[in-house]
């Protein structure tokens, strides 16, 4: 049986893929969606990525889980990246969903200009703070999915977004699936196009934008369930 543990992006928690979740376990799998420490529920818990690596490998001991499928959205494919090799043998693929990837030694914020992130990181006591709904203009969401992202939001903590990230071996040795979502960029950042060159990495394409997990649900689980099912043993 797949057990698919979910984490999402920056500022949510496990309530984003409540959607998702349905779908996944009305077609018979089984699905753990995670929030992190300091988000949502867990609002208050201290937090930096290592924290976050460990919520996951946590919860993965915790449920005592085999034939794992990790997603990580967003931020999250950060510490669900690192993760991922953490788990050994419990391992079954890692879903990068239009997320970043860990990087030995560099941050969530290395490698683009965020500059301001950290200066609004700075300005907000260590969290990076809410956004309007302005903010996710022209990524397919309607006015009621944009509504319930930021019902669901809280200010993310920084040190997870500062913090380095720490690999011990090549991330392109994994089985993965990375999903780009097309209304946010067409093509996938240069450091995932190079993990696609590996003969274990597969490109999947959304013709929505960057928070699938409440534009088009349905499809995500689909799309995560027929992945799941070509995992080589």
């Amino acid at each position: 049986m797949t057990h698919f543990v979910l984490v999402a992006g920056a500022r949510l928690g496990a309530s984003a893929w409540d959607e998702v979740a349905a779908e996944l376990r009305a077609a018979g799998h089984q699905a753990h969606p995670l929030t992190l420490s300091g988000l949502a529920e867990k609002r208050g818990v201290p937090a930096g990525q290592q924290t976050h690596v460990r919520d996951i490998v946590d919860e993965v001991e915790r449920l005592d889980l085999r034939e794992v499928v990790l997603v990580g959205h967003s931020y999250a494919g950060i510490p669900v990246g690192q993760a991922a090799e953490r788990i050994g043998d419990r391992l079954a693929r890692v879903v990068f969903v239009d997320s970043g990837v860990p990087v030995d030694g560099e941050s969530f914020l290395s490698g683009w200009p965020s500059d301001h992130v950290r200066k609004e990181i700075e300005d907000n006591d260590g969290f990076w703070p809410l956004v309007g709904a302005d903010y996710y203009a022209g990524q397919g969401l309607t006015d009621e999915q944009i509504a319930r992202i930021i019902d669901r939001s809280s200010p993310h903590p920084g040190a997870t977004l500062t913090e380095p990230a720490v690999l011990n071996r090549p991330l392109g040795g994994l089985p993965a699936t990375y999903i780009k979502c097309l209304l946010d960029d067409e093509e996938p950042m240069p450091v995932v196009a190079e993990l696609l060159k590996s003969e274990r990495w597969e490109l999947v394409e959304m013709d929505t934008g960057h928070w699938p997990m409440f534009s088009l649900p349905r499809e995500l689980a689909r799309i995560l369930a027929e992945h799941a099912a070509a995992t080589p043993a």
